[in-house]
């Protein structure tokens, strides 16, 4: 018998150890990649295997050598990314797909959870009947949503883009604000539009599209022969949080004939705060609109969402050639009940609506997630995350060694360390955020409100409580004060 067939059947104890590693992995009571030493890199750089060790070892190698010297995002007072380690039932739902759905496609319980999350997601979040498709990522959501923009707008003109090519002989324009997310100019590029054609409009004090820059800028284009094609709005950017005009920002791409897209990647959760919800007026205007349920709602990176009203358009943009080996193995009309074998028909289709064919079943996390805490517990979960934003500032806003940079809008929080007397706030700030990734304990990023050098903490961790917020701050003033001495006892002996 094979090493392989021996495992058959050894599922549940293989995965009752690696699930008690994993366990005290979420403690961080252990030494981390970072202060660990070199003795785990050693142990792993080992050369190409000739023999195999056996699933116990491998097992063993895991817990021992590999799981405690992970990632630091899954710690709760990690908020550098807006992504978290997935949540306990993300992990078990995920691991059943791998096992028992390792295709999203075929007449499964997998691909029909497929379709399912996906509605419940639009219903979440009030997109109605728009038809969505599940990919890697937000960066991947974003190349569909604008490859759906493209078809439509080429359409229009009598040219096929997918199919046969770019053929219009003047520039497109696709309008996007300085605060949007990097990966639009990369699906223009992508796409075949360049990112060139990717205009920056400017924002105004809290990091919003300015509608009358984006105006102006609408009809320069239409003056100097450029198509518009599509506006980009945020629904919470990743730098500060900031939710666009969405209402005016989608009226004026009515009005112009342009598609309207959201990207709601990190912030869209967050119209469930009710204390906010009315930012996101305009949402219905929408053409495309995105969420990943890998930030927010607690699943484990790879999982993006793009809506659409037309899900033709995507199909129309994405198919791919026909395979004797896939289409012609299956028999569709097979219809009666309970006569079908899962591989007589591919269900829905998603491989033709994006740029996967293999995918994971991506459907059957977001469905676990949401039957395990519902709409209610995820409500919860923004509620808490955005009142540790707006706890920060009022922290910032109170001790004079604080400054408040913006003020909060969702769960991210733009702050810095002052003192009297630094000439260099900006190189103190990043000296201190060093330190603070260094403990490995408190981790935000960083970024720039007004050419100045910001912390920025973002909580979206499931793990994550006020706790981290109250904590975050504490550690800042403690590095910082430190700092402030370190640099005066430097300038005493100088």
């Amino acid at each position: 018998m094979t090493t392989e067939a021996a495992e058959t059947g050894r599922l549940q104890p293989l995965l009752e150890r690696l699930g008690a590693g994993l366990d005290a992995y979420l403690t961080f009571e252990h030494p981390d990649a970072l202060h660990g030493g070199a003795r785990w890199r050693a142990r792993l750089d080992a050369p190409l295997p000739q023999q195999g060790i056996g699933a116990d070892a491998v097992v063993d190698e895991l817990l021992h050598e590999v799981v405690p010297f992970g990632s630091a995002i899954p710690r709760p007072g990690f908020s550098g990314f807006i992504t978290t380690g997935a949540t306990t039932v993300a992990t078990l739902a995920a691991t059943a797909a791998s096992v028992a759905s390792p295709q999203r496609y075929g007449l499964t319980s997998f691909n029909f959870l497929e379709a399912l999350s996906l509605r419940w997601l639009a219903d979440a979040f009030g997109l109605g009947a728009m038809q969505g498709v599940y990919s890697s990522g937000g960066s991947t959501a974003n190349l569909l949503a604008l490859g759906a923009a493209r078809q439509q707008a080429f359409e229009r003109l009598g040219c096929d883009p997918a199919a046969d090519g770019l053929q219009l002989h003047r520039p497109v324009a696709v309008y996007a604000s300085t605060e949007t997310h990097h990966t639009v100019q990369r699906a223009a590029g992508v796409l075949g539009l360049g990112r060139r054609a990717v205009r920056a409009i400017a924002c105004d004090a809290g990091g919003r599209m300015r509608v009358d820059a984006l105006r102006a800028a609408i009809e320069a284009d239409r003056r100097a022969g450029v198509l518009p094609m599509a506006v980009v709005a945020n629904a919470g950017t990743t730098n500060t949080g900031a939710i666009d005009p969405l209402s005016s920002i989608g009226e004026l791409a009515k009005a112009q004939g342009l598609w309207f897209h959201v990207d709601g990647a990190y912030g869209l959760p967050g119209l469930l705060d009710e204390r906010v919800a009315t930012l996101f007026k305009g949402l219905a205007l929408a053409d495309s609109v995105i969420v990943d349920p890998h930030k927010w709602l607690g699943a484990a990176v790879g999982i993006g969402a793009t809506f659409v009203h037309d899900r033709g358009l995507l199909q129309r943009a994405f198919t791919q050639e026909p395979a004797h080996y896939l289409e012609g193995s299956v028999e569709p009309a097979a219809t009666e009940p309970g006569t079908q074998h899962s591989m007589d028909d591919f269900g829905t289709p998603y491989f033709d609506y994006g740029v996967e064919l293999s995918a994971p079943a991506r459907g059957v996390v977001v469905w676990a997630l949401l039957r395990e805490i519902g709409i209610a517990g995820l409500r919860e979960r923004v509620r808490r995350h955005n009142d540790m934003a707006t706890a920060v500032a009022q922290m910032a806003r109170a001790h004079p060694n604080l400054e408040l940079l913006l003020e909060p809008t969702l769960s991210i929080c733009c702050f810095r360390y002052v003192a009297p007397g630094v000439d260099d706030l900006d190189a103190l700030n990043q000296r201190l955020h060093r330190r603070l990734m260094r403990e490995n304990r408190n981790m935000p990023s960083t970024t720039r409100i007004g050419g100045r050098l910001a912390l920025r903490p973002c909580f979206v961790g499931a793990r994550t409580g006020m706790a981290q917020a109250r904590e975050l701050v504490a550690d800042v003033l403690r590095i910082g004060d430190a700092l402030v001495r370190e640099g005066a006892l430097a300038a005493a002996a100088a």
